[in-house]
């Protein structure tokens, strides 16, 4: 049986080198399960590694994509039979962005009958990741203060509604007012927009010059820099993105602010838990969408992922406060 798939066998610009091929499908091995994709959403970290951003550690030909939705359509030998129809997010196992996708039944995460396909299709790298920063990395508890850039972001709209679960203050930084509103109904105490005034003095006065417990740093750069020297001394800093594409020497800044600075990676906490755990952090996740605690925004728009380059066109030049293009 043969089925499509987008590859790339050198990194670059993703519209240039992005094919889409059919392959032929093997069966499933021991333990691992084959997943019919329906539907699965373009993220910036599906297009970094592309960019050759990973290649020190990305085999070519690759296939991207790490989220996704599917439904189960072969079990290989030991893995029950029940889940055989089951809706899955095939994770930590080949790229999503071909029709059929192999992983470990183990890793597989069982989608509820209540929760929509574009909903599941999104639980893993923003919700997962701002979960774990929040309750793990920096463990934190009511009455803290966290400060966050590029808050209009998905992710941003989901420390607002974490900071509303968990009970800490939640100072959203953007770069104008277009997300206010929105950002305060979702949990956000405060917003700082940086087009109409200073992100230093603006949070001083909100911390009546304390500084806040920690902050999450998107942008790098300038911005990143800025984040830094409003958190009180030796809080906590981490660092998630460089939307920005300017690094920064967080060495110096560690030593210069007295702030403790780390960057956050979800494979490495991938790489260390276990089974058991894996699964019940995604429980944990799915029963606050279920209780709409949280809430992920609708698609965008949808392409077929036979027009993969198109659909990647659209996302990079795209609003992210608008929801996220699909690949279906």
């Amino acid at each position: 049986m043969e089925a499509l798939s987008v590859k790339f066998y050198e990194f670059g610009n993703p519209c240039d080198v992005l094919q889409v091929e059919s392959k032929q499908l093997r069966q499933a091995r021991k333990g691992e399960i084959l997943v019919r994709m329906i539907t699965r959403p373009i993220n910036p970290s599906d297009l970094l590694p592309i960019r050759g951003a990973y290649s020190h550690r990305i085999s070519l030909p690759g296939v991207p994509g790490y989220e996704g939705v599917g439904v189960v359509t072969e079990v290989g030998p030991s893995v029950p039979q029940h889940l055989l129809g089951k809706r899955v997010l095939p994770l930590r196992g080949e790229g999503t962005w071909q029709e059929f996708v192999r992983t470990s039944a183990d890793l597989a995460v069982p989608v509820p009958g209540f929760m929509e396909d574009e909903t599941a299709a999104q639980l893993y790298i923003n919700p997962l990741t701002a979960w774990l920063i929040c309750t793990e990395v920096l463990a934190l508890k009511p009455d803290d203060t966290l400060l966050v850039n590029a808050c209009g972001s998905t992710i941003g709209r989901i420390f607002a509604q974490l900071s509303k679960v968990l009970g800490f203050k939640l100072i959203a930084v953007t770069r104008n007012n277009a997300y206010t509103e929105e950002l305060l109904e979702l949990g956000a105490q405060y917003i700082v927009d940086t087009s109409e005034t200073s992100l230093h003095g603006a949070v001083m006065e909100l911390t009546h010059g304390r500084g806040v417990h920690a902050a999450i740093d998107s942008i790098g750069g300038a911005d990143g820099t800025g984040l830094a020297w409003c958190v009180q001394p030796h809080g906590n800093l981490v660092t998630i993105g460089l939307l920005s594409g300017v690094s920064i020497n967080w060495a110096e800044i560690t030593r210069r602010a007295q702030v403790h600075v780390r960057m956050f990676h979800l494979r490495h906490w991938n790489e260390r838990v276990s089974v058991s755990t894996w699964q019940a952090t995604f429980h944990q996740l799915i029963t606050l969408i279920q209780h709409n605690q949280i809430k992920l925004r609708p698609p965008a728009a949808r392409y077929s992922i036979s027009d993969v380059q198109e659909a990647v066109r659209t996302a990079e030049s795209h609003l992210s406060n608008q929801g996220k293009i699909f690949l279906i």
